[in-house]
């Protein structure tokens, strides 16, 4: 898989000598099961005035990048649906694919650290009433047959069998370092598999869907649910008495594991081979 990078482009707590919001493009390169922390992505940052935001300057801004980076990404990932059209048709202009995500997991932890200590000691920094980052869900929808599978089971990895990784059998998926979010080894990692005569297909259908998490909810249905891109929400799975009770365990392990989790797709529970898997992270 090439690079992927995660792109913000939106006005920041800050203003101009005329009072005006002053605007930001944040790219940070997607984590992969090589890096060690957040410090081995790439970065780049450049305000942009309030006068000049569109989709030219931001094509721009993105090449510019591109050189201090000596690459460019396969595609670029990002999460505000507001700014949907303005980054496609920048994308686009440049020649990069870009995608709708919430799968954004090194830019929104740089944007949080930003929020609480960057922008408050800048000079010109503006207090505001909260973060300006919210995800949303769309209400749930049928699962694509696609994607149905013959049976699943929630199972738990301790944190120190992820070392290894490298050497499992994997088709398709994607992962980023345990370290990331301060996991020790010992540390249970909750997950899901989903078994299916047809894993392959299953799996390669799935890896176009930027899968974001597994969420139990428990009301008004109490289901199964794979949120996906930028807001998209498909039913897993309609719960009885008894998945019910595995689920709140899967939710509350969770907690345990900083909301990181994993989702992944086998032919059958004897295969030692992964025909898709995905770590994820619920914030």
């Amino acid at each position: 898989m090439g690079v992927i990078w995660e792109i913000d482009f939106y006005s920041r707590p800050l203003v101009d000598e005329r009072q005006k919001k002053v605007w930001e493009l944040l790219v940070c390169e997607s984590p992969s099961s090589t890096a060690q922390s957040s410090s081995d992505l790439f970065r780049y940052a450049q305000y942009c005035p309030s006068d000049k935001v569109n989709s030219v300057w931001l094509g721009e801004a993105l090449q510019a990048a591109m050189l201090e980076a000596k690459q460019s990404p396969q595609r670029i990932r990002f999460f505000r649906r507001q700014m949907n059209n303005m980054i496609t048709k920048a994308c686009k202009d440049i020649g990069i694919p870009s995608a709708a995500s919430r799968r954004s997991i090194s830019l929104r932890q740089w944007l949080d650290e930003r929020m609480e200590q960057f922008y408050p000691s800048q000079p010109n920094y503006q207090a505001v009433n909260s973060a300006s980052v919210q995800m949303f869900s769309d209400p749930p929808q049928p699962l694509p047959e696609a994607l149905i599978g013959e049976k699943w089971a929630f199972v738990n990895l301790a944190a120190s069998q992820f070392a290894e990784m490298s050497d499992w059998q994997i088709g398709f998926g994607e992962s980023f370092p345990l370290e990331m979010f301060g996991i020790t080894p010992e540390i249970e990692i909750p997950g899901l598999i989903l078994y299916s005569q047809r894993s392959v297909p299953m799996a390669a259908w799935m890896s176009g869907l930027e899968i974001v998490a597994v969420e139990y909810q428990p009301a008004p249905k109490s289901t199964l649910l794979l949120e996906t891109g930028a807001s998209e929400s498909w039913i897993l799975a309609r719960l009885d008495g008894t998945t019910q009770s595995e689920a709140a365990r899967f939710e509350a392990s969770k907690e345990q594991s900083k909301g990181v989790h994993f989702i992944a797709i086998q032919s059958n529970p004897e295969s030692e081979e992964f025909a898709g898997f995905w770590l994820l992270y619920d914030s």
